[in-house]
């Protein structure tokens, strides 16, 4: 397989409390095309452009509840393959940054997070895996399926881009 770059540009997230919807445009998620999809997470990146201080308390994590009803993403948001010849996938991943219902960012303990956490006023967080360290995805349904770049309560938010970069298995 191909590694894909998943970015969305210039969008601010909402401070919001885990297992709550999140709003539309406030967050961006990355699931499974199919429900025994693997996703490996190798690198995020997050590029602050608030016009004032804003200590953004972002995280990357599971979902606890799945969104309903994706939004296909529209330009300038992307997700596509690193390699121009990469061959097209049976199952293509899904990225999105709307839905009918938003997806809630897991509140169990037990789940893994990372801190994502920047000041949006120019300050920049690069998260990359170390080899047998990354972040991985199975399928499309809660418990796994489903990972968010949000932001939690608290902090002042900011206007940010950022990007994943994966590669399906």
């Amino acid at each position: 397989m191909a590694k894909r770059i998943f970015q969305v540009v210039n969008w601010t997230p909402t401070a919001t409390a885990d297992a709550s919807a999140l709003a539309n445009a406030t967050y961006c998620a990355l699931k499974g095309g199919s429900s025994t999809q693997l996703l490996c997470v190798l690198e995020i990146m997050v590029s602050g452009f608030a016009g004032a201080s804003s200590p953004t308390i972002l995280q990357w994590a599971r979902a606890g509840t799945i969104e309903t009803t994706p939004t296909a993403l529209a330009a300038p948001n992307s997700d596509g393959p690193a390699h121009p010849s990469t061959a097209a996938l049976a199952a293509v991943p899904v990225s999105f940054v709307a839905a009918a219902t938003g997806p809630q960012r897991s509140s169990a303990t037990t789940d893994a997070r990372l801190d994502m956490g920047l000041n949006a006023f120019g300050g920049i967080k690069r998260w990359v895996a170390a080899p047998g360290a990354e972040w991985w995805i199975l399928g499309n349904t809660a418990s796994g399926g489903e990972s968010i770049l949000s932001a939690f309560s608290g902090g002042t938010v900011g206007a940010i881009s950022s990007h994943v970069e994966y590669e399906p298995l």
